[in-house]
């Protein structure tokens, strides 16, 4: 059985998240006191007591998320018998990091302080309240970005998470503008997200150049294993291209479905999504019917898993 493993992105964090993998694992417990030391707070104690507007912060989420998804990961392998054997990782958007630590490319030292800088720039990068975000559903891609074009300033497809369920950002008002007009064009639903920023959008261009140095200085590898990166949907090809696609990410649409097609065109027939919440494994069973998909964060995925 080709086995994946996908990482969650930002929007899966949750207040207590991780309490009961943690007492199965001391990993949990022991990838988040690092983390700590990284950040300089106990992040254990945000992640678990909150409260969630402070863990909802991008500078805060992104460095959960990740030391999250990593301990989620590595319980899993501690817990079997003989470690996991997986053909490829891949994640949404900051999950792409949690795969590049998963698969050996980035340290997880590295990675917590990356993710970190990473949250303080996009957040910097356009002041509060004037940007924003939103969930189409039910409209093709086509029709989506001919909305987005149709309206007054800048707003382009974000995300493409699954056929007919695309995320949009830019400016707050074009954003207002692109919902209404992909309503008129027939869309299911077309509603603002609660989010702190435009994310991959072209309004992130001043954090990706400032964000490019901080990458530069951070040691990079070539992964042990295959991950299949947002921007081009596609492995890759030496550490230069690893820290371009990290960069352009930020400004530029996760591409989401072709990433989990090209998963599925290499081989994987079972996904494991690593991190809180199972939002990704609902989007895998909407791309590759016929494929399976179980999510760490629940006792039976665990177990499931652990069964492989």
């Amino acid at each position: 059985m080709n086995i994946a493993t996908i990482f969650p992105g930002q929007g899966s964090q949750s207040v207590g998240m991780l309490a009961e993998a943690s007492e199965r694992s001391p990993i949990v417990r022991e990838r988040f006191a690092e983390a700590s030391e990284v950040l300089s707070f106990d992040l254990w104690q945000l992640a678990q007591q909150g409260p969630s507007e402070v863990l909802g912060q991008t500078e805060n989420t992104q460095p959960a998320l990740l030391t999250a998804s990593v301990a989620l990961w590595e319980a899993l392998q501690a817990l079997r018998d003989v470690p996991l054997t997986v053909q490829a990782m891949a994640g949404h958007s900051l999950g792409e990091y949690s795969a590049l630590v998963c698969a050996g490319a980035i340290s997880f030292v590295d990675g917590v302080g990356l993710v970190r800088k990473r949250g303080e720039l996009m957040q910097q990068a356009v002041p509060s309240g004037q940007g924003g975000m939103a969930a189409i559903l039910g409209l093709d891609d086509s029709k989506v970005r001919a909305c987005c074009a149709a309206v007054a300033g800048v707003v382009t497809a974000a995300n493409y998470n699954a056929p007919g369920q695309i995320v949009i950002a830019g400016e707050k008002s074009a954003v207002t503008a692109a919902i209404q007009a992909c309503k008129d064009a027939g869309a299911k639903r077309a509603v603002a997200l609660d989010v702190s920023g435009p994310f991959h959008s072209p309004l992130m261009a001043p954090a990706a150049e400032e964000f490019s140095e901080v990458l530069n200085a951070t040691q990079v590898h070539m992964p042990e294993i295959t991950v299949v990166q947002n921007v081009e949907a596609r492995p890759a090809t030496d550490e230069h291209d690893i820290r371009a696609n990290l960069v352009a990410q930020l400004s530029a649409p996760v591409r989401w479905t072709e990433t989990i097609e090209r998963l599925v065109s290499d081989g994987a027939e079972q996904f494991i999504e690593a991190g809180p919440g199972s939002v990704l494994s609902g989007l895998v069973k909407r791309i590759a019917r016929g494929t399976s998909a179980v999510a760490l964060s629940s006792p039976e995925g665990l177990d499931s898993a652990i069964g492989f």
